[in-house]
């Protein structure tokens, strides 16, 4: 991954975003769009991709987190949209922080490669490689300052397997905030070339569309 695109950056904001939306539906209605699960959790187990894009699969894969890119960087101002950018902004951060901790990086890369090897017996999507991924959260990222807080109805974070979605999912988080990094993304970038990035999504969303209808 050499030469990346402006396209590419957003298609990885756009995969960050789809993944918070993920556990804040997990969060709120102990529930999540399968598709959109799958996408997440897979994007985890390619870590040697050729683009961007690849992480991903196909545009339409990520069409949740493109239309959020919009929405949120519209200002639309939405209520649930305030727990969706305080996970966005806070796993940028973890990312950062992360890049500085050789021992955690690691860690990340040998647990990602032996869940990859998992999800070869199983499947991407099967209660063990799930549970596997949410261990490999808690044992990095989570033992990195600050601590992410997920807001929702205790009976649904209380569910083991619940939790577990929610901890890969966070992790899925990070892998496409490592690939914002990868892509050119800097820390001003969302606030300051707000416009560009909605004018991609759009762009990404038509051209889905387009190919789709063709």
């Amino acid at each position: 991954m050499t030469q990346h695109t402006f396209q590419e950056r957003t298609l990885a904001l756009a995969g960050l975003f789809q993944a918070t939306i993920l556990v804040h539906s997990i969060a709120t209605r102990g529930s999540a769009d399968a598709i959109d699960l799958e996408t997440a959790i897979k994007s985890l187990l390619i870590t040697d991709p050729s683009n961007t894009l690849q992480v991903y699969g196909r545009i339409s894969n990520l069409q949740t987190g493109l239309n959020a890119v919009i929405e949120h960087l519209e200002n639309n101002g939405r209520q649930k949209q305030i727990e969706i950018a305080r996970y966005v902004i806070t796993l940028l951060h973890l990312q950062r922080k992360l890049m500085k901790r050789p021992d955690l990086l690691a860690l990340l890369d040998n647990g990602i490669t032996r869940a990859r090897q998992q999800s070869e017996i199983f499947t991407p999507l099967h209660d063990n490689v799930i549970a596997n991924l949410a261990d490999i959260y808690t044992n990095t990222i989570s033992q990195m300052p600050p601590k992410i807080m997920v807001a929702g109805e205790s009976s649904y974070l209380n569910n083991p397997t619940n939790a577990n979605k929610i901890r890969a999912l966070l992790l899925a988080g990070i892998r496409s905030a490592v690939l914002w990094s990868q892509t050119g993304g800097g820390r001003w970038q969302v606030l300051f070339k707000r416009k560009q990035f909605v004018k991609a999504a759009r762009e990404l969303l038509e051209a889905d569309k387009t190919t789709f209808d063709d």
